[in-house]
């Protein structure tokens, strides 16, 4: 960048930065009123159907403490049955610290909870809590038995049961090693890119005598240094990560008797050469299992003897670029099966019979099925969540039902905005609903739609919200004459005669999507409107990968990430550019992981469009990420050279022009710091300048307070580099 030293400069400077402390004492909203931790929005969570589906347990603080709460939707009457407490520092209690998800009993008598690493058993009657365990390594994954007599978890990667008659347990597994051999659980590749959060290793066959597991080998797994800085001499904690064209793990699904012995090893192919990403139980001899290849381009479904282990293929769905793994599939007591597909080019789903044979499609349209809530045999229906059609179509989510015979449909909710339904197995459902500027309510509804109560949240405690700008959606003139979506704010006393600052908000990944009508949370979606609250206009749009193009456009970045995203931001800045109360030399763009990832490979490939970018936790060269993710776009790295060099933004970091701040966590373990530190040597070798920002220990996701500082931090470096909203733009200034 131009350095200045004249004292005219200095002077500009002074009045520059001035400017901008006036701008940030003058807001009538100051941003630690939208963002101090007791004034979070809160609303129940942690949901869990009873089994009989007439009950909800959900977490909540209701002002004196979090809860685990018990509604009964009929009477409309919730009742606390455990609160948490404070830990003294000495070690546990037999009281909960935290409310994690419930796991119910098949009988609905009792529910199990860990914390502290402990199992506890909760009755849902007298609401007295039963410490199970006391160890100093960690129980996971806790599953009754369908007898409800027996609990099955995971501690130190081996697979145990707990006989609550007696109070005693067992190892069934006894060879779990740490993070090299794991039964019972996933490694960390498959938790983040093929389970989630609800990940789990082991399933209890139907009449409760055996149980189907994972057994991962990551023997051959490169490991990668996660730093602990903070300490006199750094602790270092080793993660095994696949990186892409790196070695896997090896994955086998054993079947265990419950009762202790061996294990049958269900033949599901060469256990190097592919994943299993999901397991059920389909009657109790028999297992589904879904092969996926490594090129994740071809998955198929296994029907798996649990006694003898053999294996036979149901159904093949290959598709000329990759294969999506998701949850909307799902086995009827008649052996049929329902199966989502994107052979449309959009997800659908499909009916087939016992032998794989194709009955009808159940869905279609120009939008993605994006879950499958509920199957309701003895009703012939299943409920599902949608996009709509449209050019706009999939910023809003709407509820349906469809009969299994084809015979047509019923929206069950109605209005524009996101909706979800999490369904009991009697037919009553939470109803989820929010839109872009209102948070979310969650009403418990009957079969019929019928609202019955709704669940508690708590507002924020600050300032009215509704006082903030509100978004528009609309859409803009993209590549090839597509028009794409997007999302606008104005700023606060909108006027047109006035010429404006804009921050631009992108991610760009494949069949992703930042232009939503929902709830985004306390944090970003807060932090655009109160900074449109301050002044500047903030858009976000939407490229031709997106979910608005459904799986063929979803396609384009095959092999190659960057040109898809680039041309679409592009194309937003024609169109600022073309309103007479922007600003065009006053645009800045930012994003966070994949969006981090985009923002550099936008600055890199258009210098000058963007006066400056914010690039948080950012890959920066596509051979440092986990396999499975990268390979499945871009493909193995040996047969795709090319695309893994021109899809990363080490390739092109000489040619920044504009102000740069890069924001990472030393304990990201998803995107690893040195993805940043690698981009960092690239540009102090060019001899450009630029400013970081790292944050001890924070993973991929910071937390609160550290994400309030970075918020802070990038409003600074925005009113910094793009002037102080309705201000002047400021002169060149050396990075400090």
């Amino acid at each position: 960048m131009k350095r200045f030293s004249s004292p005219r400069w200095f002077a500009a400077s002074i009045f520059c930065i001035a400017l901008s402390n006036f701008a940030l004492m003058a807001e009538e909203i100051p941003f630690a009123q939208l963002f101090e931790p007791e004034k979070q929005f809160q609303q129940a969570d942690r949901l869990a159907w009873s089994p009989d589906g007439d009950r909800l347990a959900y977490r909540f603080d209701d002002g004196e403490g979090t809860g685990l709460w018990l509604l009964d939707p009929q009477e409309q009457t919730s009742r606390l049955l455990v609160r948490t407490v404070e830990s003294d520092g000495e070690g546990s209690t037999d009281g909960l610290e935290e409310i994690t998800t419930p796991r119910w009993s098949p009988d609905g008598k009792s529910i199990v909870l860990t914390d502290q690493g402990d199992l506890f058993l909760l009755s849902v009657g007298t609401a007295k809590l039963r410490r199970l365990t006391s160890t100093e390594a960690d129980e996971e994954d806790p599953k009754f038995s369908p007898d409800g007599k027996r609990i099955a978890f995971v501690r130190e990667s081996n697979l145990h049961i707990y006989y609550l008659r007696d109070d005693r347990e067992r190892a069934l597994t006894t060879d779990g090693e740490g993070d090299r051999i794991l039964n019972g659980k996933t490694d960390w590749v498959y938790w983040e890119e093929l389970w989630g959060r609800d990940s789990t290793g082991f399933w209890w066959s139907p009449d409760g005598k055996r149980i189907a597991f994972y057994r991962f080998d990551e023997s051959e797994v490169e490991a990668y240094a996660l730093v602990n800085f903070q300490p006199t001499y750094p602790e270092v904690t080793w993660q095994k990560y696949p990186k892409a064209g790196q070695t896997n793990p090896t994955v086998r699904v054993g079947v265990i008797p419950a009762a202790g012995g061996e294990s049958v090893w269900l033949e599901t192919g060469d256990p190097q050469l592919g994943y299993l990403p999901r397991v059920d139980w389909t009657s109790k001899d028999s297992l589904a299992i879904q092969h996926l290849n490594r090129e994740q381009n071809r998955i198929d479904l296994l029907s798996c003897n649990a006694r003898q282990g053999d294996c036979t293929n149901l159904l093949t769905e290959e598709l000329t670029t990759w294969v999506n793994v998701e949850d909307d599939y799902a086995f009827l007591k008649d052996g049929r099966f329902i199966w989502g597909s994107e052979r449309s080019g959009w997800r659908h789903l499909y009916l087939y019979d016992a032998k794989g044979t194709l009955i009808r499609q159940l869905t279609s349209g120009k939008g993605h099925v994006t879950s499958l809530d509920a199957v309701q045999e003895d009703r012939g229906k299943i409920i599902l969540t949608r996009h709509r059609e449209g050019p706009l179509g999939a910023k809003d989510r709407r509820i349906e039902a469809v009969h299994l015979d084809g015979s047509g449909k019923k929206e069950l909710t109605s209005g524009e905005g996101w909706n979800g339904a999490e369904v009991s197995s009697s037919g009553l459902w939470v109803h989820t609903w929010s839109d872009s500027d209102h948070p979310p309510v969650r009403t418990v509804r009957s079969p019929a739609g019928e609202a019955l109560t709704s669940l508690p949240r708590q507002l924020s405690q600050g300032p009215d919200l509704n006082l903030l700008p509100k978004w528009e959606f609309l859409t803009l003139p993209g590549p090839e004459g597509v028009p794409l979506p997007a999302r606008l704010l104005k700023p606060d006393g909108f006027d047109p005669a006035k010429r404006y600052p804009v921050v631009m908000y992108h991610y760009g990944g494949p069949q992703s999507q930042v232009v939503q009508n929902s709830w985004g949370g306390r944090n970003r979606d807060l932090w655009h409107r109160w900074m449109a609250h301050r002044g500047y206009v903030v858009l976000m749009a939407d490229n031709q990968a997106s979910n608005f193009f459904g799986k063929t456009g979803g396609d384009r970045v095959h092999r190659r990430f960057g040109p898809t995203n680039l041309a679409a931001q592009l194309a937003a800045v024609e169109y600022l550019k073309g309103l007479s109360w922007v600003d065009p030399e006053r645009i800045g763009l930012w994003g966070w992981s994949g969006g981090g990832s985009n923002t550099l490979y936008a600055l890199f490939n258009s210098p000058g469009t963007w006066r400056a970018g914010v690039s948080g936790a950012p890959v920066t060269n596509w051979t440092l990420y986990d396999s499975i993710w990268t390979e499945r776009y871009l493909d193995h790295p040996e047969d795709n050279e090319q695309g893994y060099l021109l899809s990363s933004s080490t390739t092109h970091a000489k040619h920044l022009k504009d102000a740069l701040l890069i924001v990472h966590g030393t304990g990201d373990d998803n995107v690893h710091p040195q993805n940043t530190f690698a981009l960092t040597k690239v540009l102090i070798d060019e001899g450009i300048p630029f400013e970081e920002a790292i944050y001890p220990r924070q993973k991929h996701g910071f937390k609160k307070a550290e994400y309030r500082h970075f918020l802070r931090r990038m409003t600074e470096f925005f009113d910094r580099h793009l002037g102080p909203p309705g201000g002047s733009s400021p002169g060149e200034v050396e990075a400090p």
